[in-house]
């Protein structure tokens, strides 16, 4: 895979809504939509990939479980009308000593659009929030493709999106040419 633009979070400290397709039952009025909105526009697998170089020599039983290294970064691209394309790219590394027991890829993307927000809140929404929306469907993809590449599922804990925005703000600060 292709490297992305990396990871980046910040607080969360607002509250955010999601919103169902508008039917007569969940439509609101104009003066209670007034506040910051998320909407989920689409969600998909962009890129998915599970490689099993050594098997079936990998899959005996008896042998000692993989040492298996993730690693997580966020992608945001803008697109027109003001939507947002996060992916969350995850790629964890299995392997026995110097053999590779299993690489596993995945690229998950999801559509978003805002209303409401100010700039000032736009980018901990994207590089939190989004993330947060999507790791649940990229975890259950990544459980089930390693399980069946004939390993137990790898079952990723939740990342702290907020800890790796603060992390990269903090970063980019130090970077920043002083005046």
């Amino acid at each position: 895979m292709a490297k992305k633009p990396k990871k980046e979070q910040e607080d969360d400290s607002l509250s955010i809504e999601g919103e169902a397709a508008p039917t007569p039952a969940t439509e609101q009025p104009q003066e209670q939509a007034a506040g910051p909105m998320l909407s989920v526009l689409a969600q998909y697998t962009k890129d998915l990939s599970f490689e099993n170089p050594n098997a079936p020599d990998s899959l005996r039983s008896g042998l000692p479980a993989p040492q298996i290294g993730i690693n997580i970064e966020i992608g945001r691209q803008m697109l027109e009308n003001d939507n947002v394309e996060v992916t969350l790219m995850l790629r964890a590394e299995a392997s026995r000593g110097s053999d590779v027991a299993f690489i596993a890829e995945l690229e998950y993307a999801g559509l978003f659009a805002f209303q409401g927000v100010s700039v000032e809140e736009i980018q901990p929404l994207i590089l939190i929030e989004c993330p947060r929306l999507l790791f649940p469907f990229a975890r259950q993809i990544m459980a089930e493709m390693t399980q069946n590449g004939g390993f137990p599922p790898i079952m990723l804990e939740p990342p702290d999106f907020a800890a790796m925005f603060r992390e990269e703000m903090m970063r980019r600060a130090a970077d920043a040419p002083t005046n």
